[in-house]
């Protein structure tokens, strides 16, 4: 991966002329390639001497509490002061990391685009970036924002200016995205930086255990509950489901991060090859799908659920009941795949 050098010398440009005040915002339900990212670009606008905060819609997953600088990072929904939406509008610079649509930020969304001094600069590897950044960095190519942030360090700063916290963040972002290195977008380059990261004195074992192994109790029986009972495999399409509905998390005191990584299991069955998940809010019901090999989940997203991704990972939301929901998707497989035989559970 090159980074443009127009863009390059455009951000410098954006960057000179003294301290900014600097927001760098990620999307709702952070996930470790949100945080990650977010946490090692702040704190090399930090070294650069700029006044730079992390600001995330909704809180993120406890599994990353241990993060060096996860302090850093604004709840904006528990901020009861309003202290965030004050240093929003005051910002200078407005950086939007690892999503590319800021209408769906919800409240923190219509605080950002209050501020219309500020420029905005999009950091983001997620298909087909809207027209209204005044500045972007877009990769879909790249397995997560976090390799793109090392990339761009790498030419605004130099690699020197990494120190362990920034490195951790990276490696737990760049580890996250790729499902500890087993999806594809997986380069040479990329282990590369990653034995960089290592150099700096990122501690692997320390930080899969952390991430992998710290769940809680309920998370884990969570999980036996939604296989054991709640997954559906229309075995002659090659497609699995999961669903969740909101007694059932509260029933096993679901905290924010608890369905991390759910859906990716009905992808550990023979012959699957596309698998969905759904999660019932109370305001939608929130739909992830992952698949592999030449299965575009990108395109069943933005066809059915009005969303999108990458092609093997995208996600979208159902604002009908789950009855109604699991029938849509049914119904859009079938017609996404062609004729099969009656599927069965």
């Amino acid at each position: 991966m090159v980074i443009d050098q127009q863009s390059l010398d455009r951000l410098e440009a954006m960057l000179d002329g003294g301290p900014k005040k600097i927001v760098v915002v990620s999307h709702t339900n952070p996930d470790g390639d949100a945080i990650g990212s977010s946490l090692a670009w702040r704190r090399i606008l930090e070294k650069k001497g700029h006044d730079a905060r992390c600001v995330v819609p909704n809180k993120y997953p406890y599994f990353l509490d241990w993060m060096a600088d996860i302090s850093k990072v604004g709840v904006f929904k528990e901020d009861t002061s309003g202290e965030i939406a004050r240093f929003i509008g005051e910002a200078d610079l407005i950086f939007c990391l690892d999503f590319n649509l800021i209408g769906r930020l919800e409240g923190l969304g219509s605080t950002i685009e209050a501020n219309t001094r500020a420029k905005c600069v999009l950091i983001d590897h997620h298909l087909d970036p809207p027209a209204g950044f005044d500045l972007v960095f877009s990769y879909p190519q790249e397995c997560s924002t976090s390799y793109i942030v090392y990339k761009l360090i790498e030419r605004y700063s130099g690699l020197a200016m990494l120190d362990y916290p920034a490195a951790e963040a990276l490696y737990v972002g760049i580890m996250t995205d790729t499902g500890n290195f087993s999806y594809s977008n997986l380069s040479a380059d990329l282990f590369r930086a990653v034995a960089h990261l290592v150099e700096k004195g990122v501690d692997i074992p320390f930080i899969n255990t952390a991430i992998y192994n710290g769940f809680s109790e309920s998370r884990v029986r969570l999980l036996g509950y939604a296989l054991n009972d709640n997954m559906t495999v229309m075995r002659d399409y090659g497609v699995g489901f999961i669903t969740l509905r909101e007694s059932e998390l509260r029933r096993f005191r679901f905290l924010p991060g608890d369905s991390e990584g759910f859906v990716n299991y009905p992808l550990s069955i023979k012959g699957v090859r596309m698998s969905a998940m759904f999660l019932e809010t109370r305001q939608f019901i929130r739909v992830s799908l992952r698949s592999r090999g030449d299965v575009d989940v990108n395109v069943f997203a933005r066809k059915y659920f009005g969303g999108g991704g990458h092609r093997n990972a995208a996600g979208g939301k159902s604002f009908v009941d789950m009855a109604a929901t699991v029938e849509h998707f049914r119904a859009a497989v079938r017609e996404f795949f062609g004729p099969a035989e009656d599927d069965r559970k």
